[in-house]
């Protein structure tokens, strides 16, 4: 492979995975990461300069439809996993410490 075709992957490859982080959902974010590594570990070996740019081409049309699927994705968020989200409850005490309060009425 040429240095500018390997320059070219490296950059495909940083750029599907940048885009992939923009996914407002945990689960999409970590598959379309998980995609992308495995398809470029699969491609990993290959040495045919045709097959190189037909992969690129390939590469280059997911990157486009991962960028459609962000923009939409951040117009319909769902609610945040628990490793997702930060600190929630109500403040009480030293330290900036989270201390659940039960709701009045509840029991």
């Amino acid at each position: 492979m040429s240095s500018t075709t390997a320059l070219e992957v490296r950059s495909l490859y940083r750029s599907l995975h940048r885009q992939a982080c923009q996914f407002a959902n945990y689960n999409f974010r970590e598959y379309a990461k998980r995609r992308t590594r495995d398809a470029f570990r699969e491609a990993r070996g290959e040495s045919d300069e045709r097959r190189v740019q037909e992969l690129v081409q390939k590469g280059l049309k997911e990157l486009q439809i991962l960028k459609r699927q962000t923009v939409v994705s951040q117009f319909f968020q769902l609610d945040r996993l628990v490793v997702e989200g930060g600190k929630e409850g109500k403040q009480k005490g030293g330290r900036n410490s989270i201390v659940r309060q039960k709701e009045p009425g509840w029991t």
